[in-house]
């Protein structure tokens, strides 16, 4: 009887894992609104791009309104305060095109938002955005003045640095019409219900107490962002319970994996099999523990190297799960820009996540002390 059972079994395994009933199928679950799949371009405003994504999911959420907001004026508006941290703290810091989540809502909160059609953030003679040279003149100019501190640290450095912003982004409007009334930046994301003290970032490791606040370790996060710590599994509910909800959230993620694939429209994190087979074949996956993710965040393994927008809940015919992500490397991919982020791959590679503080239970709320 023994026997038969374990020929039953690896049949049966044999027919799960290598016919092609296993090419992959998927059913929506859960599909939460959010706007069109955009390109990012030649940048590294993926933080933006996914964080603004969020944004006009919760006005579409709390308002009822649809919004295109723009995402060079979040970028606009946060390339000095990089300037500044880097400068003061004399080099010993980042500066790059990157950031996180908590950078839009710090932006927000200074600068307030605009539609899109009120600022493109193109210089006038470009059609697409690429800002390799305005990186490269941003650059060069505050290591200049931290390498020759006297000759050019002057009171004026941050009006020529925001001067080159303006060659290759625009000025930026002070007020605008929408819908036949006049707004300011700060009136409008207040006109939209956006407060950015409403969200609250969470990531899961295991070298800082949980259930309390920490800033993670992370280059990207030059602001020193903080994010509540919790256990793996519960990282994961909560995630769940806010897209069954109705909420969305603006996540960083580990995307240098060879199965992760934009072109695929598929993440998996496998336990096995050939290369060529990742994203033709259901494959068994590897389910992180909470000292594995650990690991591979302390050596390297998983770093955060981009942002997106997760939006909704699907399953493929076996009944895995997988988070539908929307991405900004433009709508000619599969899933039309979408990827499918297995939960398998989630749980071990993203890094950290937003969301609206609604989301959360009473119960947790009060665990962390979040009013």
């Amino acid at each position: 009887m023994k026997k038969i059972t374990i020929i039953s079994s690896f049949l049966l395994s044999s027919i799960l894992w290598g016919q092609n009933i296993n090419e992959y199928q998927f059913t929506p679950i859960v599909n939460n609104d959010h706007t069109s799949v955009l390109n990012q371009g030649q940048t590294g405003t993926c933080w933006s791009y996914a964080t603004i994504s969020f944004l006009e999911s919760e006005v579409k959420r709390i308002t009822g309104k649809s919004i295109d907001l723009s995402e060079m004026y979040i970028v606009k508006n946060t390339y000095p305060d990089k300037a500044y941290n880097y400068v003061y703290r004399q080099g010993k810091a980042q500066f790059s095109e990157g950031g996180l989540a908590h950078d839009v809502m710090n932006a927000v909160r200074k600068g307030g938002v605009v539609p899109h059609a009120e600022y493109l953030g193109l210089s006038p003679d470009a059609e697409k955005h690429d800002h390799s040279i305005m990186v490269a003149k941003l650059t060069a100019y505050v290591e200049n003045l931290v390498n020759h501190q006297k000759a050019f640290l002057h009171e004026n450095w941050q009006k020529e640095f925001d001067a080159i912003l303006d060659e290759y982004l625009g000025k930026e409007p002070t007020s605008f019409q929408f819908e036949g009334k006049t707004y300011t930046p700060h009136q409008f994301a207040e006109f939209l219900k956006i407060n950015p003290d409403d969200y609250v970032s969470f990531s899961s490791f295991t070298h800082v107490p949980y259930y309390k606040p920490f800033v993670l370790s992370i280059p990207d996060n030059f602001s020193n962002g903080s994010f509540y710590n919790l256990p793996l599994d519960e990282y994961m509910q909560l995630m769940n319970d806010a897209l069954n909800k109705g909420f969305t959230l603006s996540f960083s993620s580990d995307v240098s994996e060879p199965t992760f694939s934009a072109k695929q429209g598929l993440a998996i994190l496998p336990l096995e099999g050939k290369k060529e087979d990742y994203f033709k074949v259901l494959l068994p996956e590897k389910w992180a523990t909470a000292e594995e993710r650990q690991k591979n965040f302390e050596n390297f393994t998983t770093v955060d190297d981009h942002l997106m927008h997760i939006t909704g809940i699907l399953k493929d015919q076996l009944g895995n799960q997988y988070y539908d992500v929307k991405n900004s490397w433009g709508s000619d991919l599969a899933n039309g820009g979408d990827v499918y982020m297995s939960a398998a791959f989630m749980r071990m590679k993203s890094i950290a996540f937003m969301v609206h503080k609604d989301a959360l239970s009473k119960d947790l709320k009060k665990k962390l002390g979040i009013q």
